[in-house]
């Protein structure tokens, strides 16, 4: 399994937390020292803490799970998206829809719609249509993609879901929670680690820390869904060969 470096965190500014004034006294445990007013995160602790993620991550995926990647902030947005479409896991990058977990029907019931609208386009029927009601339902189209376009294909909820900046997606965090869906999160200084289940304590308003730990965490997922195939090819050789066996078996009666 891919493991987190110490070195590597350094070098990403994952260390760096927020101004002491704004801590929140549950991340104690992860913080390693003060200076010129900012907490500095115990990067020891972020690798174990990260490590164990990892781990949990590589089962979750190695038995097919999926994994909800959610960042709506400017400087994680481009990086979630590229590891996301990378894993061929979900993401949300924009506005997280209300409900996106706890009433999962209606969204669904929205990416039937996106769907209904591409078929129109493919079928002629949108042709038929006056260039107002053309130019509405472009604009529908136009706002579903932006909303749901990286979870149209996902049938169900997620197994888990991954969070950069707990306080930023609270809502996602919550709705998860209520559901009892496994939250990683990538946790700063200013933030309840309470909240999440995998907490991963490091700097979450710089690109460089977020594609770093990321990274980490995109390797563990490439580990699991590798085992997956890997033991999916094995289950079909040994039907294969059972399924010989019984050939010969019977044409030898």
């Amino acid at each position: 399994m891919a493991k987190a470096n110490v070195k590597d965190l350094l070098e990403a500014g994952v260390h760096f937390g927020h101004m002491t004034r704004k801590w929140n006294p549950n991340m104690a445990p992860y913080i390693f020292m003060e200076k010129n007013g900012i907490h500095i995160v115990d990067l020891h602790k972020t690798a174990v803490k990260l490590d164990e993620a990892c781990s949990a991550l590589e089962k979750l995926t190695s038995a097919g799970k999926k994994v909800l990647f959610v960042a709506t902030k400017k400087q994680a947005k481009e990086v979630v998206a590229k590891h996301a479409s990378e894993l061929n896991m979900p993401y949300i990058t924009e506005r997280w829809p209300g409900g996106m977990l706890t009433n999962f029907v209606t969204i669904r019931k929205a990416v039937k719609k996106m769907n209904s609208i591409d078929k129109m386009k493919k079928d002629g029927t949108f042709e038929t249509l006056s260039k107002k009601e053309r130019l509405q339902v472009d604009r529908q189209r136009a706002n579903l993609e932006k909303n749901l376009g990286s979870i149209a294909d996902m049938v169900r909820l997620p197994s888990a879901v991954f969070v950069v900046d707990i306080m930023r997606e609270h809502i996602a965090v919550t709705e998860a929670k209520k559901l009892g869906i496994p939250v990683f999160g990538i946790v700063d200084t200013n933030s309840d680690p309470r909240k999440v289940d995998f907490v991963i304590p490091g700097n979450d308003d710089a690109s460089k820390s977020i594609d770093m730990i990321l990274s980490v965490v995109s390797e563990a997922i490439k580990e699991g869904q590798s085992q997956r195939k890997a033991d999916k090819e094995k289950s079909k050789e040994e039907g294969e060969v059972v399924s010989a066996d019984k050939d010969a078996d019977f044409d030898g009666e």
